[in-house]
């Protein structure tokens, strides 16, 4: 059984056996489909519109419909009538992959294209926050130790963020989301959430001794009114947090630096995310992003090859390159030397 490792060492990765199952249908698509992440979107979105000015092809058709949506759209088959690419705020999950090769997606290429920061941002009106993981995840777990002492776990009984650490306002806690399809819901509850669960010395020994219910308590968020989900829409948490200056928003950086004259990013553990923390990995809460590619459409629906070259040129996604300007960090210079010669061959392997 093929197995993924936690983190690939390297950017290109694929399965074992070619599949071809659509070159009797090369006229009945000329344009490429791209579908997932909402955070992605923009940076795919800038490649396509360029792409469409510079190639003799169609601009390609792109919809943001969540990480978990766009793996699940891309998963269901080969085919003119499945998207060719999707995009990814985390890295493909093992049960995807596999639900892929049951029908038929069996040579995948991902590429990783670079990094972003998840911010809790409010109003550019209201306080600045300075929080950390630990606050977080108090502020937002369906289940915590009881704050009369003791291991045992309670039901969340905090409302207020001055609750949870009295050095924080006295007002309520309204933290408005992304959904559970989304790759941003599940970068922060693994990064921000489950960062702030090792904090707690009760929960953290859970690891050892029950892995299962330490990832239950520390992905589990509270559903009492606290935590809204808004969709795959942020320009709606934005909007919510210009009427609501108490309120908090999950989003992207590459978000947060389109709006920075609306909202301001939260202070996470003494960091502010900033281009250079990111890029360092100094700011705690920040994730890769990726594509996937079916290599089985390459060279059957036009221009998929040379939109790769594009999105993967120093001229986008290099340090001086136009994806920068929406936010994106980039690569280390080796990595993406090394991986658009990889891409440009369009090679795979084996992921183990």
């Amino acid at each position: 059984m093929t197995r993924i490792s936690a983190f690939p060492k390297i950017v290109i990765a694929a399965t074992l056996v070619y599949t071809s199952g659509i070159t009797t249908a090369q006229s009945a698509r000329d344009q490429i489909s791209i579908v997932g992440s909402s955070t992605v979107y923009p940076f795919a979105t800038v490649v396509a519109e360029k792409f469409g000015q510079t190639s003799r092809h169609k601009t390609p058709k792109i919809e943001s419909t969540g990480s978990g949506g766009g793996m699940k759209l891309f998963c269901n088959g080969i085919g003119v009538e499945h998207p060719d690419i999707t995009n990814s705020s985390r890295r493909i999950k093992k049960g995807e992959f596999e639900s892929c090769a049951e029908n038929g997606v069996t040579e995948i290429i991902e590429v990783l294209i670079g990094y972003d920061g998840i911010t809790l941002s409010n109003s550019i009106d209201a306080d600045l926050f300075e929080l950390t993981r630990e606050d977080i995840f108090l502020a937002l777990a369906k289940e915590v130790p009881d704050p009369a002492g003791g291991d045992e776990l309670v039901e969340n009984p905090y409302q207020q963020w001055s609750d949870v650490n009295p050095e924080l306002p006295e007002i309520d806690i309204e933290v408005i989301g992304p959904p559970p399809t989304s790759g941003t819901r599940d970068a922060f509850v693994e990064l921000a959430m489950e960062g702030g669960c090792k904090s707690v010395a009760s929960i953290a020994a859970l690891k050892e001794s029950d892995s299962q219910k330490f990832k239950e308590v520390c992905h589990t968020i509270r559903e009492d009114g606290a935590f809204i989900e808004a969709g795959e829409n942020d320009n709606l948490i934005v909007q919510k947090l210009e009427a609501n200056p108490d309120a908090l928003g999950i989003f992207g950086f590459s978000f947060l630096e389109q709006n920075s004259d609306l909202v301001q990013p939260s202070y996470i553990d003494g960091f502010e995310p900033t281009f250079e923390s990111i890029a360092d990995g100094s700011y705690p809460i920040s994730r890769p992003l990726y594509f996937y590619v079916k290599k089985a459409h390459i060279g059957v629906i036009p221009g998929i090859d040379e939109f790769l070259a594009e999105f993967t040129s120093e001229g986008a996604w290099g340090e001086e390159g136009y994806l920068t300007d929406k936010g994106m960090i980039p690569l280390a210079d080796d990595i993406r030397e090394k991986s658009a010669a990889s891409i440009a061959a369009f090679e795979t392997m084996t992921m183990d």
